[in-house]
């Protein structure tokens, strides 16, 4: 039985997850939590099929508890990279590597605002992942910058292999409670940064910090640095009426492949992209 990947914690999400199952085909939804979700804050949905008046949390619940009332399974964490191999997705997920025959792109709407310079020195002196990347900079000082709780285990575990972690927040969230001996919870706002003789600045309002290397840690990634080769159109995913991307057995579906960003059109999406790929991974 194949087993296919589901990227995302929205209405397409669930509804592709719910037409797999109807479809006997297992997968997996990797989001990042309801508390990430644009839908869970609406007050008011009045515009959705059925339900004259929901929340947003109401009927995202109702999305979810669909789903895995059918068996569909739900991993919390971040996708921080997808690599295509042998036919097969390898999709990094905290520290931990998933294996699928297909991947469903649900990732929303939402396109991370870099830093300046951020892009231009990512692999450079720049990462998104601790994991991959951890061991370069061991004994080393870093900074990680964060927009989310996840970033807060992300500096845990690096300051087990850097001499020194000092953490920034993009965001204002809690961020560490109990910092290590070997951690600072910074409280300068950064602004940008860049690479001089060797070593990563970064610019601040208070002025600027030099360091070996520089974490940055996001709940969402901006798709065509997610996955290598992927197509995008004005910065949403390019699909075609199966919602196939560039990328073979890659399918996208809801706000990430552009307007309207309602919900009706996610969960159309997400049936076609979930009977798409059914078609394709049962034919091969």
């Amino acid at each position: 039985m194949s087993s296919i990947v589901i990227l995302g914690g929205g209405p397409a999400a669930w509804s592709c997850a719910i037409t797999l199952r109807n479809r006997n085909l297992d997968c997996i939804v990797v989001t990042t939590g309801m508390d990430q979700s644009g839908l869970a804050k609406a007050e008011r949905v009045t515009n959705y099929p059925g339900f004259p008046e929901i929340s947003g949390k109401d009927l995202l619940m109702r999305f979810r508890e669909h789903a895995l009332s059918m068996g569909v399974q739900e991993r919390i964490g971040h996708a921080r990279q997808v690599m295509p191999s042998s036919g097969q997705f390898m999709v990094l997920v905290g520290d931990d590597i998933l294996s699928c025959d297909a991947l469903i792109l649900a990732l929303g709407a939402s396109r991370p605002k870099l830093l300046p310079g951020e892009n231009e020195w990512l692999g450079q002196g720049v990462s998104w992942c601790g994991t991959c990347d951890g061991m370069f900079y061991r004994g080393k000082e870093i900074a990680v910058l964060s927009s989310w709780h996840g970033g807060v285990e992300e500096a845990d575990f690096l300051s087990g292999l850097c001499s020194q972690v000092d953490y920034f927040s993009l965001r204002r969230h809690d961020g560490i409670v109990s910092p290590k001996p070997n951690q600072r919870i910074m409280p300068d706002t950064v602004r940008a940064l860049d690479k001089k003789d060797g070593k990563m600045v970064l610019y601040t309002n208070t002025g600027e910090k030099t360091y070996d290397g520089v974490f940055i840690f996001r709940p969402n990634s901006a798709p065509d640095q997610l996955i290598p080769g992927l197509k995008t159109d004005n910065g949403f995913i390019a699909v075609d009426r199966r919602m196939q991307t560039s990328v073979p057995r890659c399918y996208a579906c809801g706000d990430c492949t552009g307007k309207p960003l309602q919900i009706a059109k996610a969960v159309g999406e997400g049936c076609i992209a979930a009977i798409s790929c059914a078609e394709d991974v049962t034919k091969a």
